[in-house]
C-alpha cells in the first residue's frame, strides 16, 4: 500500500510540474511587446511576476525580451482516511526579462 501511495504522490508532483511549466509558455507574448502590459496580463492570470531589467528605461517604454517559468507552489493532501490524494495549486511564479 505504501508503494502505491508513493507512486500516486510522485505522479501528482510530475503532473503539477508539467502543468506549471506549460502555463507561462502560453502566457508569453508572441513577440517584443510593451513590458507594462505583459506584466499586467500575467498578474491578471494569477502569476507572481519577477521582473529582470536590462537597462533603466521605464516599464511603459521597455520591451519584453523573455518570459521564463519560475517556482510552482502546490500542496498534495487528502481530506480523510481512505480518500484519494489531490493536488492544489497554490501559486506560480514567472520571470519577465525587459530592456
Amino acid at each position: 500500500m505504501k508503494k502505491f501511495g508513493f507512486a500516486t504522490v510522485a505522479a501528482s508532483a510530475l503532473a503539477a510540474a508539467v502543468i506549471g511549466l506549460a502555463g507561462p509558455a502560453q502566457a508569453a507574448p508572441s513577440g517584443p511587446g510593451n513590458a507594462e502590459q505583459t506584466i499586467s496580463d500575467l498578474q491578471a492570470q494569477g502569476y507572481t511576476v519577477i521582473v529582470n531589467r536590462l537597462g533603466n528605461a521605464p516599464l511603459d517604454q521597455a520591451s519584453v525580451v523573455g518570459v521564463r517559468p519560475g517556482q510552482t507552489y502546490s500542496r498534495t493532501d487528502h481530506s480523510g482516511p481512505g480518500d484519494d490524494l489531490s493536488t492544489k495549486l497554490l501559486g506560480e511564479t514567472v520571470y519577465v526579462d525587459v530592456k
